[in-house]
């Protein structure tokens, strides 16, 4: 699974479990409905500073993780 379908999901998850609406979400967050959708959808270029918006109102926010790859290191 890519990192941007697990955000996809993710963020659809929290945004159910706590009962929200696409539009609720970005009401609550300050982007825009079309923005909630795309990242939802795993849009492959999304803004960072929006998505930790969205993610801040569940107390998480975008990092750094080790990226899993198969073969030799560069």
């Amino acid at each position: 699974m890519t990192e941007r379908s697990r955000l996809s999901q993710q963020v659809k998850s929290l945004r159910k479990q706590y009962g929200l609406t696409q539009e609720d979400l970005s009401y609550k967050s300050g982007v825009g409905l079309r923005f909630v959708r795309d990242m939802e959808q795993g849009k492959k270029t999304l803004r960072m500073d929006k998505v930790n918006a969205v993610l801040a109102l569940f107390g998480k926010e975008l990092g750094v993780v080790e990226q899993v790859r198969g073969g030799d290191e560069p």
